[in-house]
């Protein structure tokens, strides 16, 4: 069982950049596969990135690839989403998520999820 957290949301201006922070406990959380998911309102969520257990395999949403990175340092059990060059149409609630599979693109495949991290990117 793995718990997520994230932190580092917040408001932005166009251009600009975030850095978001996933904090999980449980000592297997090297094993898990971990994705990041965003939603706006009015529309559904979405899948933005997710990493391997290990950190060697990593994808990114068409949307972001170029601009967001996305990272994981096992021995402080934390995942991070490094998001530059942010759009207003990045705005959205963005959800980090834990899966006992690789990674994913489908929410439905993680099974621990975040309570989310509000990104506010002004125009």
């Amino acid at each position: 069982q793995v718990q997520v957290v994230e932190s580092g949301g917040g408001l932005v201006p166009a251009g600009g950049s975030l850095r978001l922070s996933c904090a999980a406990s449980g000592s297997t959380f090297g094993t898990y596969g971990v994705g990041w998911f965003r939603q706006a309102p009015g529309k559904e969520r979405e899948f933005v990135a997710a990493i391997s257990g290990r950190g060697s395999s990593t994808s990114l949403a068409d949307s972001v690839r170029g601009r967001f990175t996305i990272s994981r340092d096992n021995a402080e059990r934390t995942v991070h989403l490094q998001m530059n060059s942010l759009n207003p149409e990045d705005t959205a609630v963005y959800y980090c998520a834990a899966s006992n599979s690789m990674f994913a693109t489908a929410s439905n495949r993680y099974q621990y999820w975040g309570r989310g991290t509000q990104v506010t990117v002004s125009s």
